[in-house]
């Protein structure tokens, strides 16, 4: 029976995960309708996402700090509720402004959904398969992703009973989510969480509100004191300006001339491949643990990150901007979509995992996504300025609009700054994942030990309820911890 409720809980999670990538998917797939629409450039196009992604970074602290005393399958649920109605409000939206007050809105829901649906994904799998767990976590999402893409570029040119499609979309999104968060509220089950408690501080004895803070804000500090947590974040931040840029992908598609059905074909293509990337790098990173478990999953990484170089050059600088070519354009942006999608099922996720004792794996995951998502969302703003400014993006008007030449150019001007940003980032990715090879056996060692001593004093407490130890605390014992 429970392993029944364990199983319905991780599908639902990874529908919740579908969705959300969905959500984040429709605005770049509609970017070239709603600039538009709304008459705004691709640098503002792109400050939406900034914007949306800085709210999303600030929220995930709290969001962590709720995750590690309420339930996280209700927190997915009321993450779901939260970003179907900033969803639905994008749809109605007649301005720049609107729009992005709701993104900013969804940007909290989301916050609450991913940290939630990573550290229960972490808590119910075991180390040897938790790469696995996370590929199909990271399948599911491109899934989202290949959805919400196709679904907006099909809409997006079309009206349906005298409204634009780019905002139907945004209103189907809403609907769906809301059934979403519906089923994770009704159906699934926290492992860790007892079903007829509160809060997790149920059946103890209840600390304050300060004391929790001055808890969490004492984990946190553990976490981000963590080497190996150090290096993740700083190749996370340079990783993640290529995918925030390729947000791009189908306005660039459009401007070479391919139809919105080959667009959408396009886009699709890179999210099939990038979720059996996603799958085949947590497959090998387990496969590589096994046997290399110093190194394994870190070389993979380092082989991603650096395929991306050539590759990238191949479908922006050396394929001509000829929709005749389509096939050419197909074929690299699939191998692309697979050899550049290992990293995060491979070896980010799996060694967090890893690196702490249970119980701060909310905590590490929030300050990951925290550092990442805030540096990594001003991607699009760059591309934009580095388009419009470095490489002579014109801006069209109603008369420019089927005007092949105009088209042409900014498309050799918009793939000029998006292989600035693809290029430069995969390089420093790579070569700051060499400093793992030091840190990463010695912290997950110390985690190691930790989560020992950590079992040896829960069984004292429980054979002499009356024993305290103040020495495992963990605003005491980390920080020492570290420097042994």
């Amino acid at each position: 029976m429970e392993n029944m409720k364990l199983k319905t809980t991780l599908i639902l999670v990874n529908l919740a995960s579908i969705m959300q990538s969905a959500d984040e998917m429709l605005l770049p797939a509609v970017y070239n309708e709603v600039g538009m629409t709304l008459h705004v450039t691709p640098t503002a196009l792109g400050s939406l996402i900034l914007f949306r992604s800085i709210i999303q970074a600030s929220c995930y602290p709290p969001a962590a700090y709720i995750a590690s005393r309420y339930s996280r399958t209700h927190i997915i649920a009321l993450g779901a509720f939260l970003w179907a109605g900033a969803t639905f409000l994008v749809g109605i939206s007649s301005s720049f402004l609107q729009v992005a007050i709701s993104r900013g809105l969804n940007g909290i829901g989301l916050a609450l959904v991913v940290l939630a649906c990573q550290s229960l994904l972490a808590d119910c799998t075991e180390a040897e398969s938790r790469g696995s767990a996370f590929g199909w976590l990271q399948f599911t999402s491109c899934i989202g992703t290949l959805l919400g893409g196709f679904v907006g570029i099909l809409l997006a040119p079309t009206t349906v009973l005298g409204i634009a499609g780019w905002r139907i979309t945004f209103h189907i999104a809403a609907i769906i989510s809301t059934i979403v968060g519906s089923l994770v509220w009704v159906c699934a089950v926290d492992p860790n969480f007892p079903l007829n408690n509160v809060s997790r501080k149920q059946g103890t004895e209840k600390e304050s509100t300060i004391d929790s803070v001055k808890d969490f804000l004492s984990e946190a500090k553990f976490v981000m004191q963590i080497p190996t947590f150090q290096i993740i974040v700083a190749q996370g931040i340079v990783g993640c300006f290529p995918w925030s840029a390729l947000a791009f992908l189908s306005m660039w598609f459009e401007l070479i001339g391919f139809s919105h059905v080959y667009t959408a074909i396009l886009v699709t293509l890179f999210s099939v491949a990038t979720s059996l990337g996603g799958l085949f790098g947590g497959k090998m990173g387990d496969f590589l643990a096994q046997h290399f478990p110093n190194g394994g999953r870190i070389v993979l990484s380092q082989i991603s990150a650096g395929s991306a170089i050539p590759l990238g050059a191949v479908l922006l600088l050396a394929l001509p901007y000829d929709p005749s070519t389509g096939v050419w354009h197909a074929i690299v942006i699939f191998v692309m979509g697979v050899t550049i999608s290992w990293n995060a099922s491979a070896t980010n996720n799996p060694i967090l995992a890893e690196i702490v004792p249970e119980r701060s794996r909310t905590s590490i995951y929030a300050l990951h996504s925290a550092f990442e998502s805030t540096l990594a969302s001003f991607a699009p703003p760059v591309v934009g300025i580095l388009a419009e400014k470095l490489y002579g993006y014109k801006i069209r008007d109603s008369n420019m609009v089927n005007d092949p030449t105009i088209s042409r150019q900014n498309a050799a001007s918009l793939a000029k700054a998006l292989y600035t940003l693809v290029a430069i980032p995969m390089v420093l990715c790579s070569s700051i994942y060499s400093f793992l090879y030091c840190s990463y056996p010695r912290d997950r060692e110390r985690a190691q030990v930790y989560s020992l001593m950590a079992l040896d004093d829960q069984q004292i407490e429980l054979e002499n309820p009356k024993i305290v130890n103040d020495d495992v605390q963990f605003g005491n014992f980390n920080t020492n911890f570290l420097t042994k």
